[in-house]
């Protein structure tokens, strides 16, 4: 194969004529494949099903003397405090378990600032004339959105192989309207980047104008490989403590790709001070999250070391999938020169960028041959990719047998896109 850029009009013509009827040929064999989200898939859901079996005997809903069937203990068991502080490598007072949602935990813990302030700030952040949020991109379209969902102004930054673009980002926080930014730092959703320490010391050493800045650092896939072994990860709460920063950052994570996304444990982790301030916040919310559950998962996950076991078994479903992602895109469209992706070993997405102003066109075509996709620009914040390029692909949830046919289906429209933008 010749790269697009090197071929005759002729021969762009004749390559596209191929395309065009084999994308015919895939329409008429009514496929429904969706890969649109980072579900784990039935599989993976299928692994962790023993956890329904535990808690049968009555002994089983005591922990440490407590009845977890009942009310109390807002911050959540104290077991689970321990079993996510051990995963995350903090201390068990700094960590709030609560329901099956991290995205929950980080809508409230905005909300929160926004109607009451957080432990510095001068006032609740709707009283404030203008609040901006720094979001790196691609980065993932759920945060995006709930900080647009407050009326925040969000302002991109780029991302790198290290992490967030730490220039733009010193120079950003010199205005005081600039209230926080989007952290994923382990297989950042797209991208699959893991933060370099600089980064990470860099974030930690910020001296925002804004007294309240929040580093909001969403750890989603801190024990997620699926290739090679588990990459450790700093304590971020230690580290701002240690830049004489403690108060501004919380850190969210989850049990929803470790066992059920509809049915996890979820939590932030923080400061102790931030931790007051929150309880008090939360004690007109909040009784109880579900302790049961949050008992559930201390009987099955027990530690950090028996949780890395699990993501083995994960990683033995995940590890396959990506394989065909990538197998599929060096095959055909490597040798083209029309696309370019990341690797990674992590999370649960492959970041693609294709060929300036084609994403869009790319997946309109793949949904008419019955590939559902995240829609183009859904990377970066107001949905608007200004090169319309990149596309994120989530391979996890179907089987390799269906991904397969799917990768057949998007790396022919990626083509189709790619010739008709060059011109045919």
């Amino acid at each position: 194969m010749k790269p697009y850029a090197q071929l005759t009009p002729s021969e762009r013509a004749g390559e596209y004529a191929g395309l065009k009827a084999e994308w015919d040929a895939l329409k008429t064999q009514g496929r429904q494949l969706n890969m649109a989200r980072g579900k784990p898939g039935k599989q993976q859901l299928d692994l962790v099903s023993g956890i329904f079996g535990l808690m049968q005997n009555p002994g089983d809903y005591v922990s440490g003397g407590l009845d977890v069937r009942n009310y109390g203990e807002m911050n959540g068991l104290p077991a689970a405090r321990r079993l996510f502080a051990d995963i995350l490598g903090c201390k068990p007072e700094q960590v709030f378990a609560g329901g099956s949602s991290s995205l929950q935990l980080m809508y409230d813990t905005i909300a929160k600032a926004y109607t009451h302030g957080l432990l510095h700030s001068p006032r609740p952040w709707c009283k404030e004339e203008a609040v901006k949020w720094l979001c790196p991109a691609p980065g993932y379209d759920r945060h995006f959105r709930v900080t647009e969902t407050f009326g925040f102004e969000l302002i991109t930054i780029p991302m790198t192989d290290d992490g967030p673009d730490m220039d733009a980002v010193e120079e950003a926080v010199k205005d005081p309207a600039v209230k926080g930014i989007w952290c994923v730092p382990k297989y950042s959703n797209p991208e699959g980047i893991i933060y370099s320490e600089q980064t990470i010391r860099r974030l930690a050493a910020l001296s925002p104008a804004a007294p309240d800045f929040l580093i909001m650092w969403d750890n989603a896939y801190c024990v997620h490989e699926f290739e090679g072994d588990y990459v450790p990860f700093p304590d971020i709460l230690s580290i701002c403590a240690e830049a004489g920063r403690p108060d501004m950052v919380f850190e969210f994570a989850s049990t929803s790709k470790i066992t059920l996304p509809g049915a996890g444990v979820a939590c932030f982790a923080c400061s102790e001070d931030n931790m007051a301030h929150m309880e008090k916040l939360l004690a007109p919310q909040v009784i109880s999250f579900d302790k049961v559950n949050q008992q559930r998962h201390v009987l099955y996950l027990k530690d950090k070391a028996h949780t890395l076991e699990l993501m083995k078994r994960h990683a033995a479903v995940m590890g396959p999938k990506f394989r065909c992602v990538a197998d599929a895109l060096d095959r055909e469209i490597a040798p083209l020169g029309i696309a370019s992706w990341r690797r990674p070993k992590g999370g649960y997405f492959v970041s693609f960028d294709a060929m300036p102003g084609t994403a869009k066109r790319t997946l309109a075509l793949c949904k008419e041959a019955g590939v559902t996709m995240t829609s183009a620009g859904a990377t970066f914040p107001y949905g608007k990719d200004p090169r319309d390029s990149n596309i994120r692909i989530a391979p996890s949830l179907p089987p390799v047998e269906e991904l397969e046919q799917a990768m057949t289906v998007f790396c022919v429209c990626v083509k189709m896109a790619a010739l008709e933008k060059l011109g045919v």
